[in-house]
């Protein structure tokens, strides 16, 4: 039985990892869209052509929305300003997304391989108390198999928090990027 949970843990952290590899292919690939699509409105608005057209619910859109719903048309500042504030928050809302799932495998993959270690060790020794010490190669393989789960937990963990600080400065930058663009819409209902 306890070898069961302890393969069970494994499974769990190669899924773990799965899911990871998932999160970064389309976290990657959504963010280089998102800074092509904000790159092409900063261009639209620094040479003042007509605004690039998005899908719904591309952080273009987004964008886009906030500067002909708000900022182009508001009859104050403090409307333009507070347009602009929701277009930000809604950009970094989808930013964000998903990205709990990378801090949660961080967080829970070393103690998933130390919950494998410890049903691999029990289950060592529970063998190693019927049969006794008669071959201790065996009561080595057991801990070795049994010590693979904490390796596995400790290496996705260390993958995924490399990948979760990148993904971190990434979000950064395209919030900055997102506030030049905001600051080029204010510019430009003021002209």
């Amino acid at each position: 039985m306890m070898l069961f949970l302890h393969d069970a843990s494994l499974y769990l952290l190669y899924a773990a990892l799965a899911l990871a590899v998932y999160l970064v292919i389309e976290r990657s690939i959504f963010y280089t869209h998102a800074h092509r699509q904000i790159q092409n409105l900063l261009e639209a608005f620094q040479v003042r052509s007509s605004l690039p057209d998005f899908k719904s619910g591309e952080v273009g859109a987004v964008l886009v929305a906030a500067f002909a719903h708000g900022v182009q048309h508001s009859t104050s500042q403090k409307v333009a300003d507070d347009a602009a504030e929701q277009a930000y928050i809604r950009v970094q809302h989808k930013l964000n997304q998903n990205l709990w799932m990378l801090d949660t495998i961080v967080t829970a993959a070393p103690l998933l391989g130390l919950l494998g270690t410890i049903l691999g060790i029990f289950d060592t020794f529970t063998a190693l108390a019927k049969s006794g010490i008669s071959d201790p190669q065996g009561v080595s393989a057991g801990i070795g198999t049994a010590l693979l789960a904490t390796a596995v937990g400790i290496g996705v963990a260390l993958i995924c928090v490399v990948i979760y600080n990148a993904f971190l400065a990434k979000i950064e930058r395209l919030g900055d990027e997102t506030k030049l663009v905001l600051l080029e819409m204010s510019k430009q209902s003021a002209a």
